[in-house]
């Protein structure tokens, strides 16, 4: 998985139901874009260390 400063990141939820997480990454640990990543998490805009799973998907925000 590769993801950038600006991206989106969404999180499928494993349980029925349930909606999808939603951040934007702050900050990328390696140069190239891999994990983890500091991201800002919507609607309460709380940040965390994020280590991505299967259930996640970037959306690539182009300048």
């Amino acid at each position: 998985m590769e993801a950038h400063v600006g991206d989106r990141i969404v999180v499928r939820s494993t349980h029925t139901g349930e909606p999808p997480r939603t951040g934007r990454v702050l900050e990328c640990s390696e140069p190239g874009g891999g994990p983890p990543y500091r991201v800002e998490w919507e609607p309460d805009g709380h940040t965390g260390l994020f280590f991505p799973a299967g259930n996640t998907t970037v959306v690539h925000e182009h300048a």
